[in-house]
């Protein structure tokens, strides 16, 4: 399985472009794999392996922006 997680996150400021570089940094630091700008790619064993890389992605999401895993 694969999880694929595509974001779209406000750059305008300074504190909004250090929002958008700390989650990409989580996905890198979580073993996701850039496949495009804002989307990021993911393989998981299983599915209880995928819901724990949701749980992830939900506790470090920013407030602001958008954010979509498939």
């Amino acid at each position: 399985m694969r999880v694929i997680v595509f974001f779209d996150l406000p750059v305008e400021t300074a504190a909004q472009r250090r929002v958008y570089t700390k989650f990409r940094k989580f996905l890198i630091s979580s073993g996701f794999l850039m496949m495009q700008e804002s989307v990021y790619c993911k393989l998981c064993l299983n599915n209880s392996g995928v819901d724990s890389v949701i749980a992830a992605l939900q506790k470090n999401k920013p407030r602001k922006g958008l954010i979509q895993a498939l």
